[in-house]
């Protein structure tokens, strides 16, 4: 046989099925894969089932139900002054991860260049290399994850078709500064390249930080596609409900693309996601302040243990640097034994991170962990570890 696709081939198990199966085999308490343990807003979930009692049950329109479409451009009006035109730039997607499967398919040809900041959703480098385009990392500096502007000014070429912007940013909790928004921006538009935004958890954003889209940037509406997610916004990570905003010249190519992938989305879930984006700021500052209190006991507990924990500024996620344990494994090393020993799970950094071919040595001391859990799951973890530990 001639073997497949040689990008998809030459991958392995994701690093999140492999923590996981390990957690189910030694009974871990999983706090590597992101996903909430509860089943999300009950107002959205009986508006889904009762969309699926009424209809529509068929085929909807292919760039989304008009009443979803209608709600994700009045959304990014209320609260980013987009003037989004719901008929021409917004885009339905079955999950985020399509949405941005159907703007690398889109945009890149074979020889293109992509900035990629490390670390990253690990969906962003096959994409990118399946196309033929090249990824160009920028990796920022761990521990506390600040971006070099000189690094990043070196990353883009006359070559550079695209650069990957996801704030608040998984795996790190980052919101990228209004500095270093504009010094992107600043950067895409000298070299005339296209901002792709994952911004899936803008609505998951905690005391002390604020998110920015760089599409309300001057200059920048025309360069950027923004990605956004029902899944993250109201915690209900199984619906699969991403939107796509962007001008309609680009819109339309990803349009072409996301025909070819999924063509659709159920409609139920997209009704009861326009009812959930229709809600006014209250309603989302209390889905986040749910989530900032899990982060406090997570990160509290976590410090207690003995691990140096960075500041979650957003997502469902908290990085911790464990050199202070003196441990000489790697950071999947580690991984492997807290589940295997401590009963905890969480995910190395450095999964993250492009695999080097010149011998660079990426991240190995940085581990992450979910914190959207119930509370007492999470005050369970820190008893497992700090038992282990001590």
């Amino acid at each position: 046989m001639r073997g497949g696709n040689r990008v998809f081939a030459g991958l392995g198990t994701t690093i999140f099925s492999t923590m996981s199966s390990l957690a189910v085999t030694h009974g871990a308490i999983n706090l590597g894969q992101g996903f909430p343990d509860d089943e999300g807003p009950e107002e959205l979930r009986k508006r889904a089932a009762q969309a699926i009692l009424d209809g529509p049950n068929q085929y909807p329109p292919a760039m989304g139900m008009p009443v979803l479409r209608q709600a994700v451009a009045d959304h990014d009006n209320r609260f980013y002054d987009l003037g989004v035109d719901w008929e021409r730039e917004v885009l339905v997607t079955s999950g985020a991860t399509e949405a941005l499967a159907d703007c690398f398919l889109a945009l890149l040809n074979p020889g293109d260049e992509v900035v990629l900041i490390e670390p990253f959703y690990d969906s962003y480098l096959p994409m990118v290399e399946v196309t033929g385009a090249k990824a160009v990392t920028v990796a920022l500096e761990a521990p506390n994850w600040r971006l070099d502007p000189e690094a990043l000014t070196r990353a883009f070429s006359d070559k550079t078709k695209l650069i990957v912007l996801n704030t608040p940013m998984n795996p790190t909790g980052k919101v990228f500064s209004e500095e270093e928004l504009k010094r992107i921006a600043e950067l895409a538009l000298q070299h005339d390249a296209y901002v792709l935004l994952d911004e899936v958890y803008e609505h998951l954003v905690y005391a002390g930080s604020q998110h920015r889209t760089m599409m309300a940037l001057p200059g920048m509406r025309d360069h950027c596609i923004r990605i956004c997610s029902a899944g993250k916004s109201f915690s209900l990570t199984g619906w699969k409900i991403g939107y796509v905003t962007a001008a309609p010249t680009l819109l339309a190519l990803v349009t072409k693309a996301h025909q070819f992938v999924t063509f659709t989305t159920p409609p139920a879930l997209q009704i009861a996601t326009a009812w959930g984006l229709g809600q006014d700021r209250t309603y989302f500052d209390d889905l986040a302040r749910d989530l900032e209190v899990k982060r406090d006991i997570l990160s509290k507990g976590l410090a207690d243990v003995g691990f140096q924990v960075v500041p979650s500024q957003g997502t469902y996620f908290v990085t911790t640097d464990i050199s202070g344990f003196g441990y000489q494994g790697s950071d999947l090393d580690f991984c492997k034994e807290i589940t295997e020993k401590a009963g905890v799970s969480a995910i190395p950094v450095s999964a993250f991170f492009k695999p080097r071919e010149t011998g660079e040595a990426v991240p190995q001391n940085m581990v992450r962990f979910c914190f959207s859990k119930q509370p007492a799951v999470l005050e369970e973890s820190i008893a497992r570890l700090k038992h282990y530990f001590s």
